[in-house]
């Protein structure tokens, strides 16, 4: 069973969309196999979005991501990772199709809702990340 990352960012937590985001994907029979809440530290933003450090940016993301909680979840089923990067959208949220979840919430292009693994690579990374026993 393929595994997935999920992070609720901070606009969608405190948008009271959590409850909304968590049933689509159970509509969908995604299975929820973690959850949990908390804060980003900043060494674990700068760790997560070390691929955009060089962008303008970055300092901006790195003090969202950071300030306020985020929900972190693991989702299981076949072919997960294509079924959630369609289900939330394009990553800029203007240009993200109506019905998707950036498309339907979001905002602006930094603020996009949330974030979801890209590739079985990044997935098994990102979860080792958020849900190591030390976080």
């Amino acid at each position: 069973m393929e595994k997935t990352l999920v992070i609720i960012k901070p606009d969608g937590v405190s948008r009271k969309l959590v409850g909304e985001i968590l049933q689509r994907f159970e509509k969908k029979q995604l299975k929820l196999s973690q959850l949990k809440v908390a804060i980003m530290s900043r060494e674990l933003a700068q760790e997560h979005y070390a691929h955009v450090k060089e962008f303008d940016f970055f300092d901006d993301m790195i003090t969202y991501m950071t300030s306020s909680e985020v929900v972190y979840l693991v989702l299981e089923g076949t072919s997960v990772i294509k079924t959630v990067r369609k289900m939330i959208g394009a990553t800029n949220c203007l240009e993200a199709e109506p019905g998707t979840i950036r498309g339907d919430y979001g905002a602006n292009s930094h603020q996009n809702i949330i974030h979801a693994s890209d590739s079985p690579t990044a997935a098994e990374i990102e979860i080792k990340r958020f849900f190591h026993e030390d976080n």
